[in-house]
């Protein structure tokens, strides 16, 4: 793909229209962040329990059509999966202002439309995870992904900050409509892009169980990408674990309200777009494999001064670790989905995003029950501290392989699996 000098991948229409349909998926889906257990705690008055079963539920389709998802997604155009599934997320999203207008809203549809969403996300991040060596080129996944993050990142500062007020002003399920509308205009805008590849050609004899076994034998067998998935498994465990007491915790110990949750969560987007932007150079600086591990290990201490806070100075002392969490977690998924891309050939590249999806966020749900059973045993301050050590510990896989040592991106596709 052709670039110039001074706008990189941006000089690429097609490319600035992905980051378009980006941004605004992503901040609805940074509304959701907020909105969804929000409604459960202060519309429904749901207790911990509940509130880590919304999590597991929310989570869930990653173990329910996971390793699937990846064959059906190698079958298909990309940009056709990302469109439906953008529209249709919107649709169910939709439902819960409709059913709390109407009196009808429940935990039990919180839980249905978290389940149904969820699954559809699957879909849709295997299709956009697998577009993107396709669009812009191998040599330029660093590069392309660093980009995107950036967008990701902005859209966790501006959703929170958009959604806190919000939710103040007209409820945590009316807040939703904006998350509709944003996924609805990215799959919109996703159809304006102009680049179509190929149809992938159909099988003469299609075998889900054999293309699901091959996905899962070339990411297994790969040590360094072997190693990711195992150190992303056990971060995802603990960092939801953490995640699901962590505005319980802000709202019932510190006295924040949801403006103040808001400003938080923008505290850790900016985190994140401070990662996408210097994620391209740590990397060169540190090494493409170290960099995955090193980043973690520095910042996920930090998350332990969240169970110290108390209400006044010492919450904002907090959301500076929960910041530092998410620039060393955007800078090791950068690196990680740059080197997952960089070596799985194009035939594979659907199965291999899933099956990774599957194995490094199937302990999600599980991260959500336990999280809430933990809150309601050891209280929301007793789960950040144990959430905080998981996530530190995550590191050791990533330490004891390859990436030790692997300082630079490779550009050649696993050998054995290229054809």
């Amino acid at each position: 793909m052709p670039k110039s000098s001074r706008l990189g991948l941006l000089g690429d229409r097609d490319f600035r229209r992905l980051c378009a349909a980006t941004a605004l998926g992503q901040l609805g889906d940074r509304i959701i962040f907020l909105a969804l257990p929000l409604a459960a705690i202060a519309a429904l008055q749901a207790d911990e329990f509940r509130i880590g079963l919304l999590t597991a539920v929310t989570t869930a389709g990653s173990l329910l059509v996971g390793l699937p998802a990846g064959a059906w997604v190698d079958r298909m155009r990309k940009r056709s999966v990302m469109v439906t599934t953008d529209l249709a997320r919107a649709l169910v999203l939709l439902t819960i202002p409709v059913a709390w207008w109407a009196g009808l809203l429940t935990i039990w549809w919180l839980y249905a439309v978290a389940l149904v969403h969820g699954a559809l996300t699957v879909f849709f991040d295997v299709a956009y995870a697998s577009c993107l060596p396709y669009l812009v080129g191998r040599g330029n996944l660093v590069e392309g992904n660093s980009r995107l993050s950036a967008i990701r990142s902005a859209a966790s500062i501006g959703g929170p900050t958009l959604a806190g007020p919000l939710v103040g002003l007209v409820g945590s399920p009316a807040t939703l409509l904006v998350s509709a509308a944003g996924m609805a205009m990215s799959g919109l805008l996703a159809i304006t892009i102009r680049k179509r590849e190929q149809k992938p050609e159909p099988s003469d004899h299609p075998r889900m169980g054999r293309e699901i076994k091959e996905g899962l034998r070339f990411l297994l067998q790969h040590p360094a990408l072997r190693a990711i998935v195992l150190g992303d498994a056990i971060f995802n465990l603990f960092l939801v674990m953490y995640q699901t007491m962590l505005l319980v915790f802000l709202q019932r110990e510190t006295g924040l309200h949801s403006f103040g949750i808001g400003l938080i969560l923008s505290g850790m987007g900016c985190g994140a777009l401070l990662g996408a932007l210097s994620a391209t150079r740590v990397a060169k600086w540190v090494g493409q494999g170290p960099v995955i591990w090193l980043a973690p290990l520095v910042t996920c201490p930090l998350t332990v001064l969240t169970p110290l806070a108390r209400t006044g100075w010492s919450v904002y002392v907090a959301a500076v670790g929960l910041a530092a969490l998410s620039l060393g977690g955007v800078v090791r998924v950068v690196a990680g989905a740059s080197l997952q891309q960089a070596l799985t050939p194009d035939r594979l590249l659907g199965r291999t995003s899933a099956t990774a999806r599957f194995v490094s966020c199937g302990g999600i749900p599980l991260g959500g029950l336990l999280g809430g059973a933990s809150g309601s045993v050891l209280g929301a301050a007793g789960t950040l501290w144990i959430g905080a050590a998981g996530m530190t510990l995550s590191v050791l896989p990533n330490v004891l392989s390859p990436l030790r040592s692997l300082r630079t991106l490779p550009t050649e596709e696993y050998p054995e699996f290229a054809r």
